[in-house]
C-alpha cells in the first residue's frame, strides 16, 4: 500500500515538473521571438512590384562604436585577485 503511494507520488511529481518546464519554455520562446511584420494590401503590392519588402526595424549595429567600447573595456586596469 505504501509503495503504491510513493509510486503515484513520484509519477505525479515528475509530470508536474515536466508540465512546468514545458510551460516555461513556451513563455520564454514567445518573449524572445521578434514580432512578425504586418502584411497589408500595400505591403503585398510592394512585394509584387519590387520582389522585396522592407520593414521598420531597429537601427543596425554601429561597428565603430562597438569596437571603441571593446577597446575601452580592455584598456581598463584590472584588480589582481587577493591571495589567501
Amino acid at each position: 500500500m505504501i509503495s503504491v503511494f510513493w509510486l503515484v507520488f513520484w509519477v505525479g511529481l515528475t509530470l508536474l515538473a515536466f508540465a512546468a518546464g514545458l510551460s516555461l519554455r513556451m513563455r520564454l520562446r514567445d518573449a524572445v521571438r521578434p514580432p512578425a511584420p504586418e502584411l497589408d494590401d500595400d505591403a503585398i503590392e510592394t512585394i509584387i512590384r519590387t520582389g522585396t519588402l522592407t520593414t521598420p526595424e531597429d537601427e543596425p549595429l554601429d561597428l565603430r562604436e562597438i569596437a571603441e567600447e571593446e577597446r575601452r573595456f580592455w584598456s581598463e586596469p584590472w584588480d589582481e585577485p587577493e591571495e589567501w
